[in-house]
């Protein structure tokens, strides 16, 4: 595109010339005098809410090359994220300058005299000198009719309107993935993700909004004094990135790809990409059997045949459970009558690679073309994979499954003697009749009782294998026999509780796991596939996710995400405050040999607002409301980034009621559970709310709830809430119920609104009468500082009486 040469006149050389490398220059707007902008001069634009910069940005790789950029500007830390850029594979060097041409054109004019703008002459130029660039508050750089919120590069901001006209698209800064038409990305020419309503704009609030009138929320929606973008990353993933001003710390609260390996382009051809047990974020690529890593290809990672084809008609399939290639134009769909027809159209075509396969009875069949690609593991396919290799190979699949088929029938064969030569009496012929009779009567009995024994041994194989109860698309069932390697035999121990011991353990493909042997569990294999089934479809982020389950040898087990930093009380009560009466409590052999951080007052705010989110998204959110039953430190674990996730949810169905009776009354009125239990009162919801008060006053004092605190009260009248109560709205005394630990570290500034809200919603949590506790969606609410809290009663107990 012609573009018309700028018109420099002597007296900008001279104010460059008398410009000092060392002073900056600010402002929200640059007019026509401030003009050329050279990269060295140190100055740039600054938005009036001092959110957003604009100018010239030295690159990572070079100090000496530069790219006109827009980035968040003042933010405390490290959070200068660049939203905006010209061409990033195009930097320019220090002589280079931002000029106005003869007509008022604004460019950007490198060493050689090119413009490298990107947008036409056509849409800035004929302005006037009194024109000028300013950055607004919302981060859009705009130049007469011309404005950057027009030319999205990967990032969306607040209020940067979407639409078809302006032909918004994304790109990665790698540039290898897009966000096409408002609602699909796109690696290539192939898509991996889309969404039926194409976007329309990010609000402040977290919310996107959509074009038929739908819209899209993000997990921190509505919160105040966040920073929000819409960012298409380097990874393929479209993100929404919350920025707390007030916490200092950036988080992820929206993506469009769970399964990171459903990206197109992780791995290379014939490669398969896998998930990191441990870290979802995280994956990695390996080779299907019969190939090896192609070290010849060093952009990605891929794969080639060990042993090519030597005759198409001595080639064999290896199944590949839960794996699947898609390769675009390279697949091939089909609708078949069973198996054997999906593998003969595979072998007919000598290109094909191989062909997935679902036994669903709905002829589902897909022929991969000429290539491998795209390839990756999930349970999710709910197909298997054949893949094509030569006869020779020795290489066995070990991506195995739950598909293999049972045989159930079996042949007999029976043959009658020729009657003799002789046979012509009646009294012969009778008892030739009546024997062949007996030996049919008897073979019919023998035959009938084969059956039935055969019957029985393969009905408790189908059982055990799930294939009568087990819903389509529900939990992975484990073997006895899988748990039992991937555990060593059940010899590491990292837990005990009243639901069974837990084990860690590592599966066949090296996801680390928590595996729980339940104990005391009612009812039959259905109702317990039942509420497993349940328990898998509740996703929050703060609960423990449940992979896959065992029923099978009357054993009954549970397979957990394995959660490295262990229990909440761990890391809130020293080793002396570990209670001694309570035979229920989870135990972790680590932790005698690692030294456990003390826990800040910011980090204890966090984890007690993600329990009350994951406790209310049990109660309120779910398609069958769970109570818990069972709030305590020791169910609630943390995260590598201290992110808390309840677990022992949803167990409690599974459990008799005078079971949890008597295990409460073994803790005493001391411990976690509501009045109601001891007073066989019907359980509600707002069981879990007193539950929750009481471990919330443990986190702000640091102290197990029936750890007398120097009072003079008898032992028996001792009540930790009714204390904690007078210390704080009587005695006017709050220093006394914090932590000693961290007591030194309580600025009345910073952290006095955290735990005044913290104390406040656990004294209403901690009620008597279930009626005047708060719901747990409400408690919620109260610890974010939505709602304002009333000065709460004092608690009391059914038995206490205050004074």
């Amino acid at each position: 595109m012609a573009m018309s040469l700028p018109v420099l006149f002597s007296f900008f050389f001279a104010l460059l010339l008398n410009t000092s490398p060392s002073s900056s220059q600010q402002a929200p707007s640059f007019t026509f005098s401030d003009f050329p902008w050279r990269p060295t001069q140190n100055k740039f634009l600054v938005s009036q809410n001092n959110v957003f910069a604009a100018g010239f940005k030295s690159t990572n790789s070079s100090p000496n090359r530069y790219i006109f950029s827009i980035w968040y500007h003042n933010i405390a830390g490290d959070y200068k994220t660049v939203v905006w850029s010209t061409d990033a594979k195009s930097p320019v060097t220090g002589d280079s300058s931002l000029v106005i041409g003869d007509n008022g054109v604004l460019l950007l004019i490198d060493s050689s005299g090119r413009n490298l703008l990107p947008w036409s002459s056509t849409e800035t130029g004929n302005y006037p000198n009194s024109t000028s660039l300013t950055l607004e508050d919302s981060g859009n750089l705009v130049y007469g009719d011309w404005q950057s919120f027009k030319y999205p590069t990967d990032t969306i901001l607040p209020n940067q309107t979407m639409n078809e006209s302006n032909g918004t698209t994304l790109r990665s800064k790698n540039g290898k993935f897009r966000f096409v038409d408002r609602k699909s990305l796109v690696f290539g020419s192939s898509s991996y993700w889309s969404t039926d309503n194409a976007f329309t704009m990010l609000e402040p609030t977290g919310m996107v909004t959509q074009e038929t009138g739908a819209t899209l929320v993000s997990s921190d929606f509505g919160e105040q004094n966040k920073l929000r973008r819409l960012t298409l990353d380097d990874d393929g993933n479209l993100r929404i990135y919350s920025f707390d001003r007030i916490a200092n710390e950036s988080s992820v609260v929206w993506l469009a790809v769970q399964e990171m390996c459903t990206v197109h382009g992780t791995c290379g051809d014939n490669a398969i990409c896998m998930d990191d047990a441990s870290n979802s974020d995280i994956n990695y690529c390996v080779c299907p059997p019969g190939f090896k890593q192609n070290t010849g290809d060093r952009e990605s990672y891929s794969c080639e045949m060990k042993t090519p084809w030597q005759n198409l008609g001595k080639t064999k399939f290896l199944r590949l459970d839960y794996v699947n290639f898609s390769g675009g134009s390279d697949q091939t769909d089909l609708k078949v009558e069973n198996f054997s027809v999906c593998q003969s159209r595979c072998l007919a075509n000598q290109n094909c690679k191989g062909f997935g396969f679902k036994y669903d009875g709905k002829g589902y069949c897909v022929l991969q073309i000429d290539r491998l690609a795209f390839g990756y593991w999930s349970p999710g396919t709910e197909a298997a994979f054949f893949l094509r290799v030569d006869d020779s190979e020795t290489d066995e699949s070990n991506f195995t499954g739950m598909t293999s088929l049972l045989e159930t029938t079996c042949g007999v064969n029976i043959s009658l003697p020729e009657p003799p030569d002789e046979s012509n009496t009646t009294v012969r012929n009778i008892v030739i009749v009546c024997t062949l009779f007996a030996a049919e009567l008897i073979s019919g009995v023998v035959f009938f009782w084969g059956f039935l024994k055969k019957y029985i041994k393969y009905r408790d194989m189908a059982r055990s294998f799930g294939l009568e109860f087990l819903p389509a698309g529900g939990p992975k069932r484990f073997t006895y026999a899988e748990l039992k390697a991937a555990t060593s035999d059940f010899s590491n121990p990292i837990g005990r509780g009243g639901f069974g011991d837990v084990y860690k353990g590592e599966l066949a493909d090296h996801r680390v796991v928590a595996v729980k042997c339940l104990k005391k569990v009612t009812g039959g294999d259905g109702e317990f596939w039942a509420e497993v089934t349940i328990i898998a479809r509740m996703h929050h982020l703060n609960l423990v996710r449940l992979w896959g389950f065992c029923a099978e040898k009357g054993q009954r087990i549970l397979v957990y995400e394995y959660v490295p930093n262990g229990s909440l009380d761990k890391y809130l009560f020293p080793p002396s405050q570990a209670p001694s009466l309570d035979k229920q409590v989870e135990i972790d052999p680590r932790s005698t040999d690692v030294p456990r951080p003390i826990l800040d007052w910011n980090i204890r705010y966090r984890i007690s607002l993600g329990v009350a989110r994951a406790i209310a998204y049990l109660h309120e959110e779910c398609l069958e409301w769970v109570l818990h039953c069972d709030i305590k430190p020791e169910n609630i674990l943390l995260g590598d980034d201290f992110c808390p996730k309840i677990s022992d949810f949803g167990l409690a169905k599974l459990r008799k009621k005078e079971d949890m009776v008597s295990m409460s009354m073994v803790r005493g009125t001391r411990g976690y559970m509501a009045p109601e239990w001891l007073k066989m009162d019907p359980i509600t919801p707002k069981a879990d709310v007193y539950s929750f008060g009481m471990v919330l006053l443990e986190l702000v004092s640091g102290v197990r709830s029936f750890d007398m605190q120097g009072s003079f009260i008898e032992s028996e009248d001792w009540y930790f809430p009714r204390w904690a109560f007078d210390k704080a709205f009587k005695e006017m005394r709050v220093e006394d119920i914090l932590d000693q630990q961290i007591k030194h570290c309580f600025d009345n500034r910073l952290h006095f609104d955290l735990v005044d809200r913290m104390v406040k919603t656990a004294m209403w949590c901690l009620q008597d009468r279930p009626e005047a506790r708060p719901s747990m969606g409400k408690v919620a609410k109260m610890l974010e500082g939505t709602v304002e809290i009333i000065e709460p009663k004092k608690p009391t107990i059914f038995y206490l009486t205050d004074e």
